[in-house]
């Protein structure tokens, strides 16, 4: 079992503080920050039937899937023949969110910037496409950009010299906890020099072979009702719902930020994470670190947006890993990618996006699917509709990842 960590860094209390001060979105149920922004507040959903590939022969054939993405809108020509989907969504999200920060990477120091990206399936299309090419035609017809468009690091690499980042980069892969994982991987090169970082997460394996992938593993929702396939916290959950997308965000050390004018959507403020041991889970330890991290105790949380499983068990251990905080129905709770479906690492960092701009705006964004949560997940779930009322200063946002992974990130308000 690994022990619990905090920043990796080791940085010391009172260390420079990480701001958020631009936000990337590619997401089934919005194409852009603002728009999926929106649609979430509507709760409008972005699971339906998979067009990406005929899944007729499939036992699951729901997906999150993101409508009207043009590349050649997005991606330079030169580099359409070297990439995967998942890369073009990503080089989509970077550069809306270095855009909304107002960031122009020429006038930052040559190796102040970088990137640090979560990566659960690399190019996994590239990859099919490049195997078929193998079996069919021989290996004089395989790509020599296969290569390096598969991998997981992948994505950091093209934003980086899409941008002129030449500071830190690497990649997390801790599936679904990857998203918040990569964001502070980012926080620790800030707090080691680097001014400002590109970062979070976007998945993206809708195709045959990686629904192979994601249908082996046996956690996929087979209800073909859109609206009745992901039910977290539901007494009639049966799975998830796989989806494509994520968050890209900037983040910038507060100082280097102020100096230059950005505005700021809040403070990575606390960072925590665990690996589950046999037959325990750490979901809770997890948040418990995170809180430790930012110098807060529970009382100084206002919502939490949940890893929100889908299934009875991971619900129960995620729902008591809440109440050993909060108690039952402590604290309101919410899980806007059930109108996503889970987006593998992109999750995370699209639910930090989305907890962002719950501060912002004051208000909670709804659980879609599921009206009330089952009677063993005493949660304050928040459905039906956006709720307003209370004072947002803080949120906790928790991830898992297939394979043992937990983490949970602290943000406050600007």
């Amino acid at each position: 079992m690994t022990a619990p960590t905090t920043d990796p860094s080791g940085a010391p209390a009172g260390a420079a503080t990480a701001v958020f001060t631009g936000v990337g979105v590619t997401a089934p149920n919005g194409l852009g920050s603002e728009a999926w922004w929106q649609a979430v507040l509507r709760g409008e959903s972005g699971i339906r039937p998979l067009t990406r590939f005929d899944a007729s022969r499939y036992p699951v054939r729901l997906a999150g899937e993101i409508p009207g993405f043009v590349d050649a809108d997005h991606v330079p020509s030169r580099l359409l023949p070297q990439t995967d989907r998942v890369t073009r969504l990503s080089l989509a999200a970077a550069k809306e969110a270095l855009d909304d920060a107002g960031a122009d990477p020429a006038q930052l120091p040559e190796y102040g910037a970088g990137v640090v990206t979560a990566s659960s399936a690399g190019g996994y299309e590239f990859g099919q496409r490049e195997l078929e090419a193998l079996w069919s035609k021989g290996g004089q017809h395989v790509s020599a950009y296969q290569s390096f468009a598969w991998f997981y690091a992948v994505n950091s690499g093209q934003i980086s010299i899409r941008h002129g980042l030449r500071g830190p980069s690497g990649v997390i892969v801790t599936e679904g906890a990857g998203g918040l994982d990569a964001v502070a991987q980012a926080r620790r090169q800030l707090r080691k020099g680097a001014t400002l970082m590109v970062t979070g997460a976007v998945d993206a394996s809708l195709c045959p072979w990686g629904w192979a992938a994601h249908l082996a593993e046996g956690r996929m929702s087979h209800v073909p009702d859109p609206a009745r396939a992901y039910l977290p916290f539901d007494a009639e959950a049966t799975g998830h719902v796989v989806g494509e997308g994520g968050a890209l965000l900037v983040l910038e050390d507060a100082e280097s930020a102020r100096a230059r004018g950005a505005r700021t959507y809040g403070s990575f403020a606390g960072y925590a994470a665990t690996f589950d041991g046999p037959d325990t889970p750490r979901l809770a330890d997890a948040a418990r670190l995170a809180l430790a991290d930012a110098g807060l105790a529970a009382a100084d949380v206002d919502v939490v947006f949940a890893d929100a499983a889908g299934e009875r068990a991971a619900d129960r251990a995620e729902a008591e890993a809440i109440t050993a905080l909060f108690g039952p129905r402590g604290v309101p709770v919410t899980a806007p990618k059930s109108m996503t479906g889970r987006l593998l690492s992109g999750g995370a960092s699209l639910d930090l996006a989305a907890a962002l701009f719950a501060l912002r705006d004051q208000v909670i964004p709804p659980t879609t699917g599921t009206a009330r949560p089952a009677d063993d997940c005493p949660l304050d779930l928040v459905t039906g509709a956006p709720r307003t009322g209370t004072a947002l200063r803080t949120a906790l946002v928790l991830a898992r990842g297939r394979g043992g992974f937990n983490a949970a990130a602290v943000v406050r308000a600007a």
